[in-house]
């Protein structure tokens, strides 16, 4: 491996981390597949709030920028964990991206 392979290889290793660590949710009803995410305009009115949640990730890697797509969808994998922790099924984004953090609203809906 050349020098230019190593530093690449070396720089998208967090993002990576985050990634595998994002996907280690066990399948079915327990695992976060089973939160819902909801946009901001659909109605909570059945919901009970169960908690807001902050979460944030590695936007920078290095010099390269992680794709916004990635960074999205690990937010929202954490997002998703913090919800089943506090007994919630749903998230609704209450903040946009802000250099790799966002903020959630977590509730139980029937």
């Amino acid at each position: 491996m050349n020098p230019q392979q190593k530093f690449h290889f070396l720089s998208i290793c967090p993002l990576l981390a985050v990634s595998l660590l994002s996907s280690c949710a066990a399948p079915g009803p327990q695992g976060i597949d089973s939160v819902r995410v909801l946009a901001g305009d659909e109605s909570l009115q059945e919901c009970t709030p169960a908690g807001t949640t902050h979460v944030s990730v590695a936007d920078r890697l290095s010099q390269l920028q992680a794709t916004e797509g990635a960074v999205q969808q690990a937010l929202l994998d954490l997002a998703r964990r913090s919800a089943l922790q506090l007994g919630g099924n749903a998230v609704v984004a209450r903040t946009g991206i802000d250099n790799g953090s966002q903020s959630f609203g977590i509730y139980h809906c029937p």
